[in-house]
């Protein structure tokens, strides 16, 4: 304040204080997480909030759980009641070692009571009604007199003492008795009409491919492409040749080369699926030709080429952001038809921005089937294969192990995210060095520089938010373990809320609205390194 004999104002009449708090920045317990991821994994639990840490920040807890608060922060309590929770109980439970109480009432959990939760130290409550467990209690569970157990609503589980094993030891000798005289009788007729069967189902194959798809001549195929004039594109098949049909449809034909790396195994592979299969974000096969030593595959054209020719420098018409994440969406609803739509689940194999083809309304389609492969059935996890691919996009799980699976999909696709977002391929070569695009990533999501991330000739033409998310789908889709991977269902979600956003935020003038600076505390991505 003015001193007494002061004529003027004071100088300084107010100061502020600031005072650093310190966050809570502990991570949950490894273990914990681990044994939550596969628990997510093995009962396929998509709720939303259950993304990133499980317990940190305490206000972004994953449904169903109580945390402690201590610096190494444990699950003490986790609630799955009507989950929808199929199958039998699994032992990543037992890996809560601080849990205290479980819920897993009113799901359709099969098999017996597993013993293994009586080693938990700390469960002082565990409910279990209503599902459809069998057997005999645990005895280490019953005679606990501190676990409070609530088995009610489960026909088939035995609680009292009196069951005996044996009484079902003789009806079971029967119906396995039984069940082994029918299979052999049943493998006999097989067996001799094996070979009658087998050639009435390529049979049938043959007429069904006649039927939806038109069968041409080598004439035929010189004819439509007029002696083979004009090549759009080549691949490991072959080269693919601008064709015109009698009615004045513009095909584009695929002739497998006599030198071609892929051969006629990857021709039946893309010829039989494309010939079941259809869904309008897969290019549609017109017909194909199968003379002799010649092969062709005729498609639909595709007016605007693939992605990896829009996203390239040389072409001068930049994507917009907003047309970025349409095409992302239509790929992503492409590969959930092939996951989930198919009564046979379809791996791609070979994602990439040059087996994604875009038409003269910029609807993007999934194309190149050569190296897919299908699930035996939907219990499958994984095929054991060659790995096979394009450098770059293809899962390093599935290049360590061979194994094959939906996620190795979702890998490829997180890839092909980041070049849409970025327009920077997975590698690429600068100078003497090569340059991996997660490398070049990383350090620009910890410090928050978003508009470094962005291909730099959109000029910030985008909103922020949308960006950011787009950013952490891809990252996800990118974990080094394929049980950290989001399924493809989820991703197109998070897409379609990306776009959402774009849409939404936009100003009167139709430019999307965005801050022009971000903290860098992008605690919700996730990158792909080791807990």
């Amino acid at each position: 304040m003015a001193t007494a004999d002061s004529d003027a104002p004071p100088i300084l009449n107010a100061y502020e204080i600031y005072e650093a708090i310190s966050q809570p920045d502990s991570p949950t317990a490894t273990q914990d997480v681990d044994a939550m991821l596969e628990i997510k994994h093995t009962y396929g639990i998509s709720r939303i909030s259950w993304q990133g840490d499980p317990c940190v920040p305490s206000k972004l807890a994953w449904d169903g759980l109580i945390c402690s608060s201590e610096n190494n922060i444990r699950i003490l309590s986790l609630n799955l009641s009507s989950s929808s929770l199929k199958g039998e109980i699994s032992e990543s439970f037992a890996k809560l070692l601080k849990l205290e109480s479980l819920d897993l009432s009113n799901n359709e959990l099969i098999g017996q009571l597993p013993e293994f939760l009586s080693t938990l130290p700390n469960l002082k409550f565990i409910n279990l009604a209503g599902n459809k467990l069998t057997g005999l209690i645990p005895k280490a569970l019953k005679e606990n007199a501190g676990l409070q157990l609530s088995v009610a609503n489960n026909p088939g589980l035995c609680q009292k003492s009196s069951c005996k094993k044996h009484n079902f030891v003789i009806p079971l000798i029967a119906s396995v008795a039984a069940l082994v005289i029918l299979t052999v009788i049943v493998a006999l007729v097989i067996w001799r009409f094996r070979h009658k069967r087998v050639i009435l189902s390529e049979f049938q194959k043959r007429e069904a491919a006649k039927d939806n798809n038109q069968s041409f001549s080598y004439t035929e195929v010189l004819r439509i492409t007029n002696n083979l004039e004009t090549a759009i594109g080549e691949g490991g098949f072959g080269k693919i040749y601008l064709g015109t049909l009698e009615d004045g449809t513009k095909v584009a034909v695929k002739l497998l080369s006599p030198s071609s790396r892929q051969g006629y195994k990857e021709f039946q592979s893309e010829a039989q699926l494309l010939t079941v299969i259809h869904h309008r974000n897969l290019v549609s096969l017109v017909g194909f030709c199968d003379e002799n030593d010649i092969k062709a595959l005729v498609y639909e054209y595709m007016d605007l080429g693939d992605l990896s020719g829009l996203l390239s420098e040389k072409n001068s018409k930049v994507l917009k952001w907003n047309e970025r994440l349409q095409v992302s969406i239509d790929a992503a609803r492409g590969l959930e038809y092939l996951h989930h739509g198919c009564k046979t689940p379809i791996i791609h194999r070979d994602l990439k921005p040059s087996n994604i083809l875009l038409n003269q309304s910029m609807v993007a389609k999934l194309a190149d089937f050569g190296l897919s492969r299908a699930f035996k059935n939907e219990r499958d996890t994984h095929l054991s294969t060659q790995p096979a691919g394009t450098p770059g996009f293809i899962d390093p799980e599935f290049q360590k192990s061979g194994n094959l699976n939906k996620e190795s999909d979702i890998y490829s696709f997180g890839m092909i995210l980041l070049q849409l977002i970025t327009s920077h391929p997975p590698v690429r070569r600068e100078l003497e060095d090569i340059c991996f695009i997660i490398d070049w990533i990383r350090p620009k999501i910890e410090c928050g520089d978003i508009q470094g991330i962005v291909d730099l000739r959109l000029a910030g033409e985008f909103n922020v938010c949308s960006a950011w998310k787009a950013v952490e789908t891809a990252m996800s889709c990118i974990a080094p373990q394929r049980t950290q991977r989001p399924d493809i269902s989820y991703v197109l979600l998070e897409l379609r809320e990306c776009l959402a956003m774009e849409i939404g935020l936009s100003n009167s003038n139709g430019i999307p609205s965005h801050p022009i600076n971000h903290s860098g505390n992008l605690d919700s991505i996730t990158l792909p390194s080791a807990r």
